[in-house]
């Protein structure tokens, strides 16, 4: 049934007379308020700043509870801060005292919040999220009461593995606790926000950043020629050349390297004149050339560091062999899946084999919680007989067939086999949090310009994806409580009712 309203204005269209009850204590950003540890966050924050005068910076919770918040929805800057200032919980969540109808800061702000929050901070925030050790063990003495804002404190979850491994061990020291737990570990590519580069067009870039510079550094009437109008003509004939030749890219790759070597010229005698930004991108520019002319001298397509970005040169080519992208472009990420927490190991913005990092994260995770992991979930390219025998060392088992002939006994190949099956189908956990971290937050393409900023955000990316687990981590363990609690309730009333029937029975 719907009831008919009628057609006069009520007196509660008024928005002065809206009622506010409150903030409801449910709300997901209010209980994941209480899960970081802000007092501790804001001590680490407030070493990066050196200068004592000037205005006073924002806090640590407001910058990096923003950034969250950004990488949470996927908002723009301009959305994110116009979402802050509608949304009262969010609001809470940065640590404003009350809701105020204007926006905390500026949209540039939040520029500023990547560029002074250290990676170390957030990579140091998700250990303490996922319980990898104890990351605030130097700031133990002082005092972090107010970490929760009232909340209940977030209980370690190595630590408490680790106590029970102890109980359950009581005569081994702790350096000798057996091994305990599964780690599983992967890499991935996360892709930067560049153009797709082609040869031809990384130098077409340069020239044209270069005719740039010299129309900037020298004065009216005395600039040399560039050639920028035939150059142009030279690059267009074959962009939009629909089916090229590779006689014809040769000749246009030769030709552009000819005005780019004449325009280098030109720079170098004004190169003082340049301001810092021109410096370092001509810079880029003369290794890019360089690198240009030896894969054309050489007629290879091989380089070593090669640049495929003039205004990201740190940006490296990733060969993953994948159908859809075989090579990507963007920084290498080495993950370490613990119960389902994700932690960043290893990030590199150059291409390395992910076998090589094996000993040093199994070394980092014994260091963290004082036990070696029982098994090791990892594709082949982690199965090299060096990591093998270091697992064996240890008393590690790796997942994977073993080296060497299968055994004779086939009941036991059986059992390998299932085994081998039954593993990788627990190591697609880690599989399917990169598909998560790229289709729901922003690992699929990082839109920052800087180096700092883009690993920043790969760990934002990861922190976030941890604390909506935490939070649903701890509403399953109080619908279990309530569970419990109801079982114990009907066991109470059911044999309540089975005395009452016995004795009417007597």
């Amino acid at each position: 049934m719907y009831e008919t309203r009628s057609d006069q204005v009520s007196v509660f269209e008024d928005e002065t007379l809206f009622e506010v009850r409150g903030l409801d204590p449910e709300n997901e950003w209010i209980r994941l308020a209480k899960l970081i540890p802000w007092s501790k966050l804001e001590r680490g924050y407030a070493k990066t700043f050196d200068s004592e005068v000037g205005n006073a910076a924002k806090s640590a919770r407001m910058a990096i509870g923003s950034l969250i918040i950004k990488d949470r929805y996927q908002f723009s800057d301009e959305d994110t801060l116009q979402e802050i200032r509608m949304n009262p919980y969010l609001q809470y969540f940065i640590g404003l005292p009350m809701f105020q109808y204007h926006a905390p800061f500026d949209q540039s702000t939040m520029t500023l919040f990547r560029k002074r929050v250290p990676v170390d901070i957030v990579a140091r925030l998700n250990d303490y999220i996922i319980g990898r050790g104890d990351p605030y063990k130097e700031e133990e003495g002082q005092d972090d009461s107010d970490d929760s804002e009232g909340g209940p404190s977030t209980i370690s979850g190595e630590a408490a593995e680790k106590a029970e491994i102890q109980a359950e061990a009581p005569e081994n020291p702790e350096s000798e606790l057996p091994n305990h737990g599964t780690l599983i570990l992967d890499a991935t590519c996360v892709p930067q926000d560049i153009c797709y580069p082609t040869d031809i067009g990384l130098l077409n870039k340069a020239r044209e950043s270069l005719e740039q510079m010299i129309s900037e550094s020298y004065p009216v009437g005395n600039k040399p020629r560039t050639y920028r109008r035939k150059a142009r003509k030279d690059f267009l004939k074959y962009s939009k050349n629909r089916k090229p030749g590779k006689n014809l890219l040769r000749k246009s790759i030769r030709k552009q390297l000819g005005y780019v070597l004449r325009d280098i010229g030109y720079v170098e005698m004004v190169k003082h004149l340049l301001s810092e930004k021109d410096q370092n991108c001509f810079e880029v520019i003369q290794t890019l050339y360089s690198q240009q002319k030896e894969m054309f001298d050489n007629k290879t397509n091989r380089v070593d560091d090669r640049i495929v970005s003039l205004h990201e040169p740190w940006v490296r080519p990733i060969v993953r062999g994948k159908v859809k992208a075989p090579t990507e472009f963007g920084a290498k990420v080495g993950i370490s899946l613990k119960d389902g927490y994700a932690r960043v190991e290893t990030l590199s913005w150059d291409a390395f084999h992910e076998g090589t990092t094996l000993k040093e994260i199994v070394e980092a995770y014994h260091k963290d919680t004082g036990f070696y992991p029982e098994r090791i979930l990892a594709d082949k390219a982690y199965r090299s007989r060096e990591n093998l025998q270091y697992c064996k060392e240890h008393g590690i088992r790796v997942s994977g067939p073993k080296l060497g002939r299968p055994p004779k006994d086939k009941a036991l190949y059986r059992q390998q086999l299932h085994d081998e099956w039954k593993e990788s189908g627990e190591r697609a956990e880690v599989e399917c949090v990169f598909g998560v971290g790229k289709r729901r937050y922003s690992l699929n393409r990082i839109m920052m310009r800087l180096q700092h900023t883009s690993e920043l955000a790969i760990h934002t990316s990861i922190l976030t994806m941890n604390l909506w687990k935490k939070l649903r981590a701890l509403l399953f363990v109080l619908l279990w409580a309530v569970l419990k609690r109801a079982e114990k309730t009907l066991f109470s009333v059911m044999n309540t009712w089975r005395s009452y029937g016995q004795i009417i029975s007597r």
